[in-house]
């Protein structure tokens, strides 16, 4: 396919991926993302020609257009979509398939100093929201979806969601029938949990003599009196009102 065909191709899949597009103009003179694209291929081209440095220093033209980054040595696959783009990062091993598409502020980093394969693997149809970081040579499986500031550091299976930070996940997609089966979140669970003990330590706070009612009975001005070992004690609600 023709760099004329891919390109019409990345705007078609704006198009498609975008409800706010109107039109391919509009698409092809105001989207950083099928600008980014366009910028990427033609140093690929020459990266893997031999000719890095030229490669790189058209890798680095397009990251002060756009403000997305793309290592020349990148591979990507067909119909990928960079929606808004600021911010993007895609390192020099990273693979993605087809059919991908990615948010703002992502970053697809390596961990390793070695010549190696030290980026993520994007497998066909990922999503990827905006502000998420997957770090190091991880694979996510096909048609997962990274939720939005998710940091990932393991490889994802298909149809998973994975969120958090670091991301975990909490649910899978059926596609022969669009259902999604959530999982336990151990994290949720034990919010819920300190809610529950929270709502608890309040209604106990609020049947004791002087601290429930609003004007302090057992005292004033929200002053209870109480009793230990004979001796007497104040105890002031927070919201009391202090009078000389």
């Amino acid at each position: 396919m023709g760099w004329l065909e891919r390109l019409h191709e990345d705007i078609a899949t704006a198009h498609g991926r975008d409800p706010a597009a109107h039109s391919n103009l509009e698409i092809l003179l105001t989207y950083p993302g099928v600008h980014a694209l366009a910028i990427y291929r033609a140093g690929h081209g020459l990266w893997v020609r031999g000719y890095e440095v030229p490669a790189r220093l058209l890798s680095h033209l397009g990251r002060a257009l756009t403000g997305i980054e793309i290592h020349p040595g990148a591979t990507i696959g067909r119909r990928f979509f960079i929606d808004h783009g600021m911010g993007v990062v895609i390192g020099e091993t990273t693979e993605i398939g087809d059919d991908c598409h990615i948010f703002q502020g992502v970053t697809l980093g390596g961990t390793s100093t070695r010549r190696e394969k030290r980026h993520p693997t994007l497998k066909d149809g990922v999503v990827v929201g905006a502000g998420a970081k997957i770090i190091g040579a991880v694979t996510i499986g096909e048609h997962a979806r990274i939720g939005a500031g998710a940091v990932v550091v393991s490889s994802v299976p298909p149809d998973a969601t994975v969120v958090g930070v670091p991301g975990h996940i909490v649910a899978f997609t059926d596609r022969s029938n669009d259902t999604v089966q959530h999982l336990p979140d151990p994290g949720w669970d034990r919010l819920s949990d300190l809610e529950s003990r929270l709502d608890a330590l309040e209604n106990r706070l609020n049947e004791r003599p002087g601290l429930g009612s609003p004007n302090g009975t057992g005292g004033t001005n929200g002053v209870a009196r109480e009793s230990t070992n004979g001796e007497g004690r104040e105890v002031r609600r927070p919201d009391a009102e202090v009078t000389p």
